[in-house]
């Protein structure tokens, strides 16, 4: 029996894991494990697999034998980006974090997201995001748009001052504007 295989279908794939190289195997556990809430499904002295749910694994941290930095902006791994459920939940992560003493190392307004970037150990960083836009139609005409193609990056914004904002009841669709009004 023959099979055509259709070349113009669209294949669904979803993100299953990633790998990253640390130079600090138990640095970068330990830091996976505070900001991710991650957990080792198993681990030897090169390698770890972790997991946040019932995956097998989501992340493998491999010891690499290379000591020397990279670059930062070199070709690689800028971020992995993570949606949370609401404003409520990334004020909620950022608290959590900046209790253990971990920092966004880059707070930024995208316009179409509100993110806080963290940097692990070796540099790599993880996004944590909530959507600005009540709908993915108005989320990707804004996206489409004229005020996105003047400023596609963002602007950056002090998360303490969202923090203290939220807390003292500001509306949700000022937060979401914060650092620049779109």
């Amino acid at each position: 029996m023959s099979r055509n295989v259709d070349t113009n279908k669209k294949v669904n794939v979803s993100l299953e894991h990633f790998v990253l190289r640390v130079a600090d195997l138990q640095r970068s556990i330990d830091w996976y494990t505070n900001v991710l809430d991650m957990e080792v499904v198993h681990r030897n002295p090169m390698i770890c697999f972790m997991t946040y749910d019932d995956e097998h694994h989501r992340l493998a941290l491999a010891q690499t034998p290379v000591e020397a930095d990279i670059p930062r902006g070199a070709p690689g791994l800028d971020h992995v980006a993570y949606t949370l459920g609401s404003l409520d939940d990334l004020v909620t992560k950022y608290k959590q974090l900046k209790a253990k003493e971990i920092m966004p190392a880059w707070p930024i307004n995208h316009g179409l997201t509100t993110s806080l970037y963290y940097a692990d150990p070796d540099g790599n960083r993880v996004e944590f995001q909530v959507e600005n836009f009540a709908s993915k139609e108005e989320l990707n005409a804004y996206m489409r748009g004229d005020k996105f193609a003047e400023n596609p990056i963002g602007m950056t914004f002090e998360p303490e001052d969202l923090l203290q904002r939220y807390e003292a009841g500001d509306a949700l669709e000022d937060l979401v504007r914060i650092g620049f009004d779109r």
